[in-house]
């Protein structure tokens, strides 16, 4: 992010880490008469999000849109999952909607709330191990909740969304974490005169009686904070990629002549990571320009959410824009495809994003990636003091669960991949990368693994070089630039300002 994924096939491994990450709240998963609590999989910084028992395998959503932003969608959320424990209760993550009915395996089951987790109830309980369907007939509310952030994003002519980290549930039922991967089918009806995108490649369009419903499907997993769908009176312009990839972009329809000059870019820019780190790892890509202003650009899963008016008001220059572009294509690699475990292996997905932002404004604007990292390091005392060291962050304060995307895992998580590659050598840091994004695609990681994999390729133990860069109160001295010291507030002033807007307009 810049702050301003229907099968039924899941490996044991995700089976297992999903029966890992459980185990801490296993003994939750009571007889039907305890009573009825919200759950979570133990998150250390979000401990209700998620829900043990189950992995999910796909999701199917469908919405109805009225025609107006301001009214509730209709919804019908069907759960594919596979049972890590006996469950007498499910509970999914959803808190901003009406629950009509539900049905576990085509039989009526009674439901509840508990905090923000709709409580389900089977008539019988669904043993460990097997596979078990859940349909939840919702509504969907695109005004948002009171004190909550995310979810719907109203637009000039409809609807985004924008999920992370933790607001899926507030769109439709699910397991909202970032370790429960799942394919993704999801169907919009919607009044002629609107255009539908979503993730994935498109799986079918139907007009009937003045709407039309238009079907897309993922063919790689996804987490639930990647969804996105767009409704709104838009142009869906189409290029190709390299290797014959189909890029499309989705733009409001008044202002695509303006847009055009950016979105041209694209095919370039994907070739250009691809020459970093392997091939593109899904299956379109593209830019989705909304009319509306979030305060940040996001990496939804093949469907980059950016705001318009970053592109069409001549705010930045140039080379900047450009660099945001980059960062929000590179977590198609690190954060989408390589996903994060835990929300504190954040840093896995911010830091790699900035790094190849600046890595791009480096090679194709002549701004040097050595003063970039040279002012985050006079930065990253004050930054590990504010928001926690890099693969440790704060947790963030109640009703702001976004306060994760701080400085620390941005630019202060950047500065430590580049004291890797001043440690290990540049030829084996750009090994350790390709490796990185080509092992675990389509999987969840955590930091360990990248700890490991980095002893590794490099051929050498990195346990106390990753403790003092990775969990250390102070930033530790920066290989070959002994004369690089923290700077005091006053001093970093001016260089910390320079660099806030890198900082400070993408997720």
């Amino acid at each position: 992010m810049r702050l301003t994924p229907h099968t039924r096939t899941r490996s044991r491994r995700r089976r297992t880490s999903a029966a890992l990450l459980a185990s801490a709240v296993s003994v939750c998963l009571v007889a039907a008469s305890a009573p009825v609590v919200p759950l979570g999989v133990g998150d250390r910084l979000f401990p209700y999000l998620g829900n043990p028992g189950y992995d999910v395998a796909s999701y199917d959503l469908s919405f109805t849109y009225p025609g107006s932003n301001s009214e509730p969608l209709q919804a019908v959320t069907t759960i594919d999952a596979w049972t890590t424990a006996d469950l007498d209760r499910v509970n999914l993550d959803f808190a901003h909607g009406t629950v009509r009915s539900v049905e576990v395996d085509g039989e009526p089951a009674t439901f509840s709330t508990a905090g923000e987790d709709l409580v389900i109830t089977p008539e019988d309980s669904v043993p460990d191990g097997t596979w078990m369907r859940i349909t939840v007939w919702h509504t969907s509310d695109p005004v948002p909740a009171e004190g909550r952030e995310g979810g719907w994003v109203r637009t000039a002519d409809g609807l985004a969304m924008a999920n992370q980290a933790d607001a899926a549930h507030l769109v439709f039922p699910c397991n909202d974490h970032p370790s429960d991967k799942a394919i993704f089918t999801i169907r919009v009806t919607a009044p002629d005169g609107h255009t539908v995108v979503a993730n994935g490649l498109p799986a079918g369009r139907h007009r009937s009686g003045g709407a039309t419903t238009w079907t897309y499907r993922t063919q790689h997993p996804m987490a639930t904070e990647l969804a996105q769908v767009s409704i709104g009176r838009s142009s869906v312009l189409h290029r190709t990629g390299p290797h014959g990839l189909p890029v499309r972009d989705v733009v409001p329809a008044k202002h695509r002549k303006a847009l055009e000059p950016w979105l041209e870019k694209t095919p370039r820019q994907i070739a250009w990571m691809e020459s970093k780190v392997g091939r593109y790892p899904f299956e379109t890509y593209g830019l989705l320009m909304a009319d509306a202003s979030t305060g940040f650009e996001l990496e939804t899963q093949t469907l980059s959410l950016f705001e318009r008016e970053l592109f069409t008001e001549s705010v930045y220059p140039a080379w900047y824009v450009e660099s945001i572009m980059i960062h929000e294509l590179a977590h198609q690699w690190f954060g989408n495809s390589v996903g994060p475990r835990t929300w504190s292996d954040l840093w896995l997905n911010e830091g790699h994003a900035t790094w190849y932002e600046a890595l791009y404004a480096e090679e194709q604007a002549g701004k040097p990636m050595r003063d970039r990292m040279k002012a985050a390091y006079g930065a990253s005392d004050r930054w590990r003091a504010s928001g926690g060291p890099p693969a440790a962050p704060k947790i963030p304060e109640p009703g702001r669960k976004t306060g994760i995307f701080r400085p620390n895992v941005y630019g202060g998580a950047a500065l430590v991949l580049y004291a890797l590659r001043e440690e290990i050598g540049r030829p084996a840091f750009e090994r350790l990368e390709r490796a990185w994004a080509g092992r675990y695609r389509d999987d969840t990681v955590t930091t360990d693994d990248f700890v490991r994999l980095a002893a590794e390729i490099s051929g050498r133990d990195l346990d106390d070089f990753f403790q003092g860069w990775l969990y250390g109160e102070k930033t530790p001295p920066m290989p070959g630039h002994p004369d690089w010291k923290p700077t005091a507030p006053a001093e970093a002033a001016a260089p910390a300002k320079a660099a806030a807007p890198a900082q400070a307009a993408a997720r």
